[in-house]
């Protein structure tokens, strides 16, 4: 008796695609997500009593360490501002920058779900390719480099410079600095 063949059944799982309008707007509610994580801005500008000089250059990198991981947000809005501010000379660079910077930040770095346009999924690939070509075309034709590294370098620097001097001793550590620093053991971290 010839046995019959058996048909086995895969079941593929896929993303479900959503369409291009749904991804901006869930985009952007992640930014105003990632937005709402920075500290509050009083503490962030803490008057003269969080400021001292740092003792060496080591406690100084590990202010900055310390502070960069806790203001992180702060420290990316204090940098944008900057930038900014370098292209308000020319209000047309500003709108080409805040247009870019949009983009990138909604079409790629705060989109959670596949882009779909016209009914055909949009690889993360091609989305890349889109926003490096209309970037680097945009720097290249409006000049906006020079002014835009100005900013970005000011702002670096203002960062640098408040975390040097901005002593974290006051601020929550999270679990890895506190077992580091042997605040707390692993034993105590695994029970909690």
């Amino acid at each position: 008796m010839p046995s019959e063949p058996t048909s086995v059944t895969t079941a593929t799982y896929t993303t479900i695609p959503i369409s291009g309008g749904d991804v901006i707007n869930r985009s952007i509610q992640n930014l105003y997500t990632f937005l709402s994580r920075s500290r509050p801005w009083p503490e962030f500008l803490a008057g003269a009593s969080a400021v001292d000089i740092p003792t060496s250059f080591s406690d100084a990198a590990i202010r900055v360490r310390r502070n960069f991981k806790y203001f992180s947000v702060n420290y990316a809005i204090v940098i944008s501002a900057c930038a900014a501010c370098s292209l308000i000379g020319s209000p047309v660079l500003l709108i080409f920058a805040s247009l870019i910077s949009a983009s990138w930040l909604i079409l790629l770095f705060f989109r959670e779900d596949p882009m779909v346009v016209l009914g055909h999924q949009v690889s993360d690939l091609a989305v890349i390719s889109v926003l490096v070509t209309v970037s680097a075309s945009t720097v290249w034709f409006t000049g906006i480099l020079n002014n835009l590294m100005i900013g970005i370098v000011i702002g670096v620097l203002l960062s640098v410079i408040h975390g040097g001097l901005r002593n974290p001793e006051g601020l929550f550590v999270d679990e890895d600095d506190a077992v580091s620093t042997g605040l707390i053991s692993n034993a105590e971290r695994g029970s909690s």
